[in-house]
């Protein structure tokens, strides 16, 4: 089955996006933050990675530089989630590594397609 990895500092936010991934089928695992993201990442190798921007310790942009320096995980998708919207911002995200990005709030459709796509 395939396994997704949340990275979200907002835990009623992490929840809900967590049920949603899982109503599509897919198994998720979680992080509070970017540290904890690239440390379970490492471990557990998930088939995507759904990185929020802005949580403390470390920021999604960080964690996604690491990511993809680092030989166990530098091959997987990565979709950004951000509040963010300008080109600038959205940009920054792809220069970083990221392989998409989705803009919140954003539906169940829009997730599932964007996931669909990066894992297909």
């Amino acid at each position: 089955m395939t396994k997704i990895l949340l990275v979200e500092d907002h835990p009623e936010l992490r929840d809900v996006v967590q049920r949603q991934i899982e109503w599509m089928g897919f198994t998720t695992i979680t992080a509070n933050n970017g540290k904890e993201g690239v440390v379970t990442a490492v471990a557990e190798k998930p088939d995507l990675i759904l990185m929020n921007s802005i949580m403390p310790e470390m920021d999604g942009w960080e964690a996604t530089r690491i990511l993809r320096s680092h030989p166990k995980t530098k091959d997987i998708p990565i979709l950004a989630a951000t509040a963010m919207f300008r080109p600038a911002d959205l940009k920054a995200w792809l220069d970083v590594g990221c392989d998409d990005y989705i803009v919140k709030p954003f539906t169940l459709d829009e997730l599932s397609r964007k996931i669909r796509a990066l894992i297909s």
